[in-house]
């Protein structure tokens, strides 16, 4: 139903509103008491699909990426849809209204979603208010990152405020420094400034009474040297994980017309052409690192095949978000059934 109907009603508005108008939807639809129904449309419930990562108990794989609840308003509906673990953020120290608008576009013909949102945020605070509210068991990721206008030089101390905030609200962290969207960013992935900003983050980490998993999320565009970097930067900082892949500044392989993506201008690409690059950055981590930590899987995944994929390629958990928004929530039953089946 949602592909047939639902779908083409919904991408027949822009896709920002679309966005905050379903958030509305998933709400009122809870308070009316359909989230039980939701459950038993979406959620599969088998102990077979359980996961034991980075010390946490995963009740199936199959998680809601960053980007999607931003600020932490809807993860208590959104677990009602199947999933295994819902990830919030991009968190900023404060509030930021990011890029922009128009600054998210569909790009039917190939499956994808181009954003350049900018971490629009409310703030940590406000996500520490809203998950507050927590009364479901899913675990939640915090993904954070820093402030617009914060140089790089101090980058750090917008990552120890988010990460100090957070800490007693979430089951574990995701540093970003891989969105294309925030000027300079993604040159915090560089080997000194990254290894000084995760080695800062679990000092900070090991120093509580309970430590968290601490996560790395990397761009699809690094090259093979740089990702041989992020697994030395790994095993030099004691991280627990990395989460591949975020967005690509690629457009190499698109059907949507040069015209038309001259028109919408820069931003990351998600979707289907993420597909490949996203599995094959998993693969080269999984098999250049020996297995040696958890991967969790990004980027593209339209079908329970592609998640099957990912989980060959060596990540212990698959995320979505391009791909629910295309194919629907049906896409998490589908995966837990198909690695049920596998």
């Amino acid at each position: 139903m949602y592909k047939a109907l639902i779908r083409p009603l919904l991408f027949l508005f822009d896709p920002e509103k679309v966005h905050h108008f379903s958030f509305k939807i998933i709400a009122i639809s809870n308070r009316l008491g359909l989230g039980g129904l939701f459950k038993s449309c979406y959620a599969v419930n088998d102990p077979a699909l359980e996961r034991e990562v980075f010390g946490l108990t995963f009740k199936n794989p199959v998680g809601l990426a960053a980007g999607f609840d931003k600020d932490a308003k809807l993860f208590n509906q959104l677990a009602n849809f199947g999933f295994g673990f819902i990830e919030i953020g991009t968190v900023t120290p404060k509030l930021q209204d990011g890029n922009p608008k128009k600054r998210l576009f569909r790009l039917l013909d190939d499956s994808a979603i181009v954003n350049r949102m900018g971490f629009n945020n409310k703030g940590v605070e406000e996500a520490v208010k809203n998950l507050k509210k927590r009364n479901t068991r899913i675990i939640i990721g915090g993904n954070i990152g820093k402030n617009k206008v914060t140089p790089n030089e101090q980058a750090t101390k917008d990552y120890v405020i988010c990460f100090n905030a957070l800490f007693n609200y979430v089951d574990y962290f995701v540093v970003n420094v891989s969105s294309p969207n925030t000027p300079n960013l993604r040159a915090l992935q560089d080997k000194e400034p990254l290894t000084a900003l995760l080695s800062t983050l679990v000092a900070i980490n090991t120093k509580k009474e309970s430590p968290k998993p601490i996560l790395l999320k990397i761009a699809p565009d690094l090259t093979d040297e740089q990702l041989l970097d992020i697994i030395d930067i790994v095993a030099l900082t004691n991280i627990d994980g990395v989460i591949a892949t975020n967005t690509t500044i690629s457009r190499e392989g698109l059907t949507t017309t040069q015209s038309e993506l001259e028109k919408i201008g820069n931003g990351g690409v998600s979707g289907k052409p993420l597909t490949n690059r996203s599995t094959e950055v998993v693969r080269f981590l999984s098999e250049k690192s020996n297995a040696a930590f958890p991967i969790i899987g990004v980027g593209g995944i339209h079908s329970h095949q592609d998640a099957i994929d990912k989980l060959n390629a060596g990540a212990s958990l698959v995320q979505l978000y391009t791909g629910f928004i295309y194919e629907g929530p049906k896409l998490i039953k589908q995966i837990n059934k198909a690695i049920l089946n596998a």
